[in-house]
């Protein structure tokens, strides 16, 4: 079992690195998903995912496509996405994925270099300010 700490991490690239391990056959938790940060400028940002938020089919809007509010629930939707959903093994993977928000593993968790944001990336929002801006109510 592989626990990731996701704080301060760059949301993409650590969805690259725990899809691979997933199809590796790691089961991996993922802790502190709220502490998880999204590059760019935070107007673009909000907007970008609102406009997700906001599709709708006209025809049936019961298909429209859903986007999760919950900061845990939104960084598991960007690792399924890297996930090869298709084929048994991307589903079989998909079922090895935990992600928390907060700790209640109590354990520590492994920062992954190349991951993590350094002090010279300047313009960011973190998922949790990203989903109070989206409805999420918060803790």
């Amino acid at each position: 079992m592989l626990i990731i700490d996701a704080e301060n991490a760059v949301t993409g690239r650590l969805a690259t690195y725990v899809a691979k391990e997933l199809l590796k056959g790691e089961e991996v938790h993922v802790i502190n998903a709220e502490k998880a940060i999204i590059s760019g400028e935070k107007r673009y940002t909000e907007n970008k995912y609102k406009e997700k938020r906001d599709l709708k089919n006209k025809q049936d809007p019961e298909r429209s496509p859903k986007y999760p509010r919950l900061p845990h629930l939104f960084v598991k939707k960007i690792i399924k996405g890297m996930l090869p959903r298709k084929k048994a093994s991307g589903r079989a993977a998909l079922k090895r994925l935990r992600v928390h928000s907060g700790n209640p593993l109590g354990k520590e968790g492994k920062k992954i270099e190349g991951v993590i944001a350094s002090e010279m990336l300047r313009k960011y929002i973190t998922i949790e300010e990203l989903c109070k801006k989206l409805g999420w109510r918060g803790l």
